[in-house]
């Protein structure tokens, strides 16, 4: 039986579920290609970075289920999941995870999230347009 490295992922309402197993290099998202899933080499280049940074790309098969949020939060939380199992599968990998930063380090889930809106605005903070006369 091969050893499977469970982790979650979250960003924004995004939440990823990843499965990290010893193999040729894979990356399954919901059961499809993530080169099919995301369609923009930005998010392929976002779900492929924990694996370049550590020097294990084509090491190990991903397999993500994700739900939630749109395509690019969907991308940063399998990001983030990646990066906490290759931490599980070598302590040794957390320090070039902590070092390497996009906004937030590979292993800091990204805090910020949608302002909710408020009663008497239009959005979070957008008021009614002020007229004089």
């Amino acid at each position: 039986m091969q050893v499977q490295t469970p982790a979650v992922g979250r960003r924004k309402r995004a939440v990823a579920r990843i499965r990290v197993v010893p193999g040729s290099g894979r990356i399954l998202v919901n059961g499809v290609d993530y080169k099919e899933y995301f369609h923009r080499i930005t998010l392929e280049k976002v779900v492929e970075k924990p694996l370049e940074v550590t020097g294990t790309m084509g090491q190990y098969d991903v397999f993500a289920k994700v739900e939630g949020g749109g395509k690019t939060g969907q991308a940063d939380a399998i990001r983030l999941g990646i990066a906490r199992a290759l931490v599980k599968i070598n302590p040794e990998y957390r320090k070039v995870l902590r070092q390497t930063k996009l906004v937030y380090s590979l292993l800091t889930r990204d805090p910020r999230e949608k302002e909710r809106k408020k009663y008497g605005l239009h959005r979070a903070r957008r008021a009614r347009q002020y007229r004089k006369r």
